[in-house]
């Protein structure tokens, strides 16, 4: 008779579960609370306290780390020296393990959990039997999600056993299911920031279609938890899968939109955005994004702090749009954007700030940082003319923006709308011309941005020419004067934030 060794802390499914495996002809053996479930269930079932012949003891603490228990699972059935080790200890084989562990995440994420709850949850039982089985699945098939009890009975039923192929697959899961629980555990603990060995446990959302180009395979890892201004944390509600670069672009926008507490709509292209704007209304804020860069916009990512109203909708489904990301969305607007069959229309959450480091992935490693949640550290005013106090809110608006575009950078702004923005480029001048000669007219009188100092004076003069009305920048520079002087020359203000924005 095969043997099965049952556990769990996660029940469903569990009665129909074990009923199949005895009418399979699989003698049960469980613990605790799985014990007394299957029992009132009218299951016949082992208590493991009968088998070791030693009892449960500190609060249910020990109960299964026992030579009886991990000799079952951890002997070769093939290996002459372990079936008579095993027979001389009084050893039988447990061919089936039936495991889940304690919400250790659970707990510790649970407002007002005390440290002693927390610790309680870490199981120590679980895992090691985990990792027994898994370890020996040549011979042992272990179990520890709910979702494959049904191809496991499949297999059982039909072939007597499980194959070598799904044990393989059941090991991995398992091995992955306590590595991941042991990440948690780690994080809990941690008091160093950047420990010396980091575990991080990252769930799979979905296989992609491809990555960022079609020869690519790729996909889509969200960490556990909801998290504000996440995609992995969004709800999509209509539309073809996300592609990586959706995924990419919508992020960027979210980690733009969330700098503005008014009326805000941010247009992305490639991880740069070519308009945003905010107003009184989201309705006029959609608007000045639009006409922000009409040409830009086709193809690109919408993203608005507040729901969409009908007449937005009806502007956004003439044009063509990948992605829409919105607090929410009503009926009447679904009913608008959902006519086309692909755009996809996606709900997100917002609200407080929740994750304060930055992963990027490099060749054999990652780095890690900070996110940049600061905008400013302290204004100074080094030149002659001061800013008015309209001229310091445009220019704190396109600070925000220029923020978030790629280095090097420089941003166009008037009336809280992007007129200009000129990024990623290998000079800031360079960036400068971009963002100027796309403002044209639209800069004379406006506010001008840069995420880096000015290492010359050449784009305070080239911003001076095109009538740049004042000019927001970092300071720091060794040739700051040099900027400050033609400012001065011509009358401009400008304001050192303390702080850079280099975004690469």
């Amino acid at each position: 008779m095969k043997r099965a060794l049952i556990s769990v802390y996660d029940k469903s499914g569990l009665v129909p579960f074990v009923k199949e495996l005895i009418g399979l002809g699989f003698e049960v053996i469980s613990t605790g609370g799985t014990f007394k479930v299957l029992k009132e269930a009218g299951l016949n079932a082992k208590a493991v306290e009968d088998i070791t012949g030693f009892p449960e003891i500190f609060e249910g603490r020990v109960k299964t780390l026992h030579p009886l228990i991990h000799g079952g699972l951890l002997g070769k059935r093939d290996s002459k020296i372990h079936k008579e080790q095993a027979e001389s200890n009084g050893i039988d084989w447990i061919d089936l393990l039936v495991v889940n562990l304690y919400p250790f995440y659970e707990t510790m994420t649970t407002p007002g959990a005390t440290r002693e709850q927390i610790i309680e949850k870490i199981d120590i039982g679980g895992p090691a039997m985990i990792r027994s089985a898994a370890k020996n699945h040549d011979f042992v098939t272990v179990l520890v999600s709910p979702s494959d009890y049904p191809a496991v009975l499949e297999e059982l039923s039909l072939l007597g056993d499980t194959t070598i192929e799904t044990r393989m697959k059941l090991a991995e899961k398992a091995f992955s299911l306590t590595s991941e629980y042991d990440s948690y555990i780690s994080s809990y603990f941690r008091i160093e920031k950047y420990p010396e060995v980091l575990p991080l446990a990252y769930e799979l959302q979905e296989v992609l279609r491809y990555g960022e180009n079609p020869h690519q395979s790729g996909a889509f890892y969200r960490l556990k938890g909801d998290y504000p201004y996440s995609l992995a944390s969004s709800k999509q509600l209509h539309g073809k899968q996300l592609s990586y670069n959706n995924i990419q672009d919508a992020n960027a926008a979210l980690m733009m939109l969330r700098e503005f507490e008014q009326p805000t709509v941010v247009a992305l292209k490639h991880m740069n955005p070519c308009g945003i704007a905010s107003a009184a209304s989201i309705d006029e804020a959609w608007v000045k994004a639009y006409k922000a860069d009409p040409v830009s916009i086709f193809g690109g990512i919408i993203a608005c702090n507040e729901p969409p109203t009908k007449e937005m909708a009806q502007s956004m489904s003439e044009l063509f749009l990948e992605v829409i990301l919105a607090p929410s969305f009503s009926e009447d607007v679904l009913a608008i954007l959902s006519k086309k069959k692909n755009i996809r229309l996606l709900e997100f959450v917002s609200g407080g700030e929740k994750g304060s480091m930055q992963i990027v992935s490099v060749q054999g490693g990652i780095l890690i940082q900070d996110v940049d949640r600061s905008l400013i550290g302290e204004l100074s005013y080094p030149t002659k003319a001061k800013p008015t106090k309209e001229q310091l809110e445009q220019l704190l608006f396109a600070y925000k923006v220029v923020k978030h575009v790629k280095s090097n950078a420089i941003v166009i702004v008037r009336d809280h709308m992007t007129v200009g923005v000129g990024a990623g480029q290998m000079n800031r001048v360079g960036a400068a011309k971009i963002a100027l000669e796309q403002a044209q007219e639209l800069a004379k009188g406006a506010v001008m941005a840069s995420d880096g100092f000015f290492p010359m004076n050449d784009t305070v003069t080239l911003a001076a020419e095109y009538g740049i009305s004042a000019i927001i920048q970092p300071g720091g520079s060794i040739k700051d004067q040099d900027s400050i002087a033609v400012c001065d020359d011509r009358g401009l203000p400008m304001v050192f934030t303390g702080i850079r924005h280099f975004k690469h």
